[in-house]
């Protein structure tokens, strides 16, 4: 996912619809993945407090599903839904590529509207400690590293741009950001981008000409920033890579010269 904040080479994502429901409004933004779109509440009805981390929950997630009203109607009612990025004041819907947004856009808006009309809790009290428990989610922990005090001053720096500079325009496009580590000795910031970002094809490339050109010029002791991936990220990365080398050995194969016959 690239950011326009960010990179000057991209445009804010254009308004899709606006859609009034018992007298809240729902804009439909795209977002720079193709197959997330962030519905955003204008009339100041929170799904959480105001600068709360954002909660993903995967369809696969069982557990959290279950105490979660509103993540539970979507994946019931809107086939080929494949996760939630539930923000403060906007919802990241990420869907199955093969799914239109036609089919389920409009459901998406009602059950969202639904929610915010009614002004119950968007998930329940015991929610984040079944998430916990169940590593539901596959919420990654933050790398430890032993810190001199010099080393946590440069840790709170890092945290201090991400959490101004940076996660505001990540959460303009539908995604989130969450610091998960800093090692003084390598120079490396781990991150885990969330939301839109998630399976976005230009994640890297806003991570590394982005985020990590950011860091670099503020902090000098960075030198990398790496993305920390889930289970089934890392999954779907290595097929893509077995897929790539397989066409890519085809593409050699077709394209070498059988020898000439004997004449």
């Amino acid at each position: 996912m690239i950011t326009n904040r960010l990179m000057n080479k991209c445009v804010s994502s254009p308004l899709r619809s606006v859609t009034w429901r018992r007298l809240i409004t729902i804009q439909t933004l795209t977002t720079p993945n193709e197959n997330a779109l962030k519905f955003l509440n204008k009339d100041n009805e929170l799904l959480q407090t105001r600068g709360s981390k954002s909660i993903v929950i995967k369809n696969t997630d069982q557990n959290l599903i279950s105490h979660s009203d509103l993540a539970s109607k979507i994946f019931a009612q809107c086939p080929g839904v494949e996760s939630l990025m539930i923000g403060d004041d906007f919802l990241t819907v990420n869907k199955d590529s093969q799914v239109p947004w036609a089919q389920i856009q409009s459901d998406v808006i009602d059950l969202l509207t639904q929610q915010l009309a009614s002004g119950k809790n968007v998930i329940s009290d015991e929610f984040h400690a079944i998430k916990e428990d169940n590593e539901a989610g596959y919420q990654i922990n933050e790398m430890k590293f032993d810190l001199t005090e010099e080393d946590e001053e440069i840790k709170e720096l890092i945290e201090e741009l991400i959490e101004t500079r940076i996660r505001p325009a990540i959460l303009e496009d539908g995604g989130d950001i969450d610091f998960r580590g800093w090692d003084p000795e390598s120079g490396t910031v781990y991150l885990k981008l969330q939301g839109a970002c998630t399976s976005c094809s230009s994640s890297e490339v806003t991570l590394k000409y982005g985020i990590e050109s950011m860091l670099k010029h503020y902090v000098d002791e960075v030198k990398e920033v790496i993305q920390m991936m889930d289970p089934e990220q890392e999954i779907a990365l290595k097929e893509f890579d077995k897929l790539e080398k397989k066409l890519q050995s085809k593409d050699e194969n077709d394209g070498t010269t059988a020898p000439a016959s004997a004449s």
